[in-house]
């Protein structure tokens, strides 16, 4: 190819690039609509209330509103002093920490009260509740060594939460005794809060250091995170995925084996979290090459086998029939009716919209651009899509994605540092009319 030739290609990709996000944003309107059409005038089932989103319109608040929007004016005008090059990353973790704490709680109580941070567990208070993981436990009555050895054989019987997922969180409320709702949901919500900081860490080992702040204060104010990180064991996942996340973004050997066995024990709470490996194998090939990238995977692979293996050995359990018995269930429900034509796009349309806008558009930025991190995270997201395995609820079950798509737009808005305190105001914004406007059971 000659220099001229390559000159209008580059051209021709930059220009198409500066489209993407408008392209993206309408396809996601496209699919907004659709979903809506069809849903009104049709008899078509699709599997949701109002495709794509999972949740249902319910116009409520309460008197603790006013403390809420006080906690995000706050937040907004706070959160961007933590860019200050002064404020040490310790410091910045436990601010990050500290704010997403108060802002999840602060959201949920302006909806519903104080009552609102357990009431999806409660069974007195929540028809989703009989779904959840508390009915399950009664399963660990013989003791953790025979709940792992049958626990393949139990799933057909667990509530769908419960089915759906590895032994792993059912393990660990037994083991701490968490058999009340208001146990299981500040185990959540301190878990969950956690992703703010650990988002930031992760992103220091992916971007400068401006960039990392910014990813992490994007994950803070991001609608979606808020509000299911209180009502939501997916937020506990979301944690989870993240401490295997961190290390293996490091190119380092050790660090990298640390990470593949982090997310070994990761997969025993959501085998959806083994995504993260092909995240980092992304990333890897964008920024280390093939080589490295094919190191990586046969590194997570071997480590997850041999994992697997011997939990097998020690404990009985069987991750192949766990696997297919949870498929099992999953076909059984709602996802029967869900078709892929519809969800093979508004899966991840779901998912990015109620994430936030502003995160969205930047995120697309990133992708333009061809950033490693953004590539990452959107070549995930379209194989899940196109595979179907999740099919509508992901603003919920793709919840762990969440901290890579802030990543990927970090780097667009570091380049635009007057747009923060808006884009930050946005995400307030649409987190506040998102909690208050729909009820999306959680």
């Amino acid at each position: 190819m000659t220099a001229a030739a390559s000159s209008r290609l580059t051209t021709v990709a930059a220009g198409a690039g500066r489209w993407l996000p408008w392209i993206a944003f309408a396809v996601a309107g496209a699919t907004v609509a659709v979903g809506l059409y069809v849903r009104r005038l049709t008899d078509t089932p699709l599997g949701a209330p109002y495709p794509p989103s999972f949740g249902d319109v319910g116009v409520h608040a309460h008197p603790l509103l006013v403390v809420s929007l006080a906690c995000f004016a706050a937040a907004v005008g706070f959160a961007p002093r933590v860019l200050d090059e002064r404020v040490r990353p310790a410091t910045l973790a436990g601010a990050l920490f500290a704010g997403t704490l108060v802002l999840r709680l602060a959201l949920a109580a302006g909806r519903g009260g104080t009552s609102a941070w357990d009431r999806v567990f409660d069974v007195e208070r929540s028809f989703e509740a009989k779904n959840e993981y508390l009915p399950a436990l009664p399963a660990l009555d013989y003791g953790p060594r025979f709940f792992l050895d049958r626990f393949a054989e139990l799933v057909p019987s667990l509530p769908v939460h419960a089915a759906g997922h590895p032994p792993g969180l059912l393990l660990v409320m037994d083991g701490f005794g968490i058999t009340t709702p208001g146990r299981l949901a500040a185990l959540c919500i301190v878990m969950g809060a956690l992703s703010a900081p650990l988002t930031y860490g992760v992103a220091r080992r992916v971007l400068d250091e401006r960039g990392a702040r910014l990813a992490g204060l994007l994950m803070a104010l991001s609608p979606q995170a808020l509000r299911f990180g209180v009502t939501s064991a997916d937020a506990l996942f979301l944690t989870v995925g993240l401490l295997a996340a961190w290390p293996l973004a490091i190119p380092a050997f050790r660090a990298r084996l640390a990470g593949a066995a982090a997310l070994a024990v990761a997969s025993l709470f959501a085998w959806s979290l083994l995504a993260i490996g092909a995240w980092a194998a992304v990333l890897a090939l964008r920024r280390e090459g093939r080589r490295q990238a094919l190191a990586l995977s046969v590194l997570g692979g071997a480590v997850l086998v041999t994992f697997h293996a011997a939990l097998a050995a020690v404990t009985g359990f069987d991750p192949i029939g766990t696997i297919a018995a949870t498929g099992e269930v999953y076909r059984a429900g709602v996802a029967s009716i869900r078709p892929y034509w519809y969800w093979v796009l508004g899966s991840p349309v779901g998912f990015l919209v109620v994430l936030g806008l502003p995160i969205f558009w930047l995120a697309l930025r990133g992708l333009a651009s061809a950033r490693p991190e953004a590539v990452a995270i959107f070549a995930v997201l379209a194989i899940a899509s196109v595979l179907g395995f999740t099919k509508a609820e992901t603003e919920r079950i793709w919840l762990f994605f969440a901290p890579f798509v802030c990543l990927a737009a970090a780097g667009p808005l570091a380049a635009r540092p007057a747009l923060l305190r808006a884009i930050l105001a946005t995400l307030a914004v649409q987190a506040v009319l998102h909690e208050l406007l729909f009820d999306p059971v959680w």
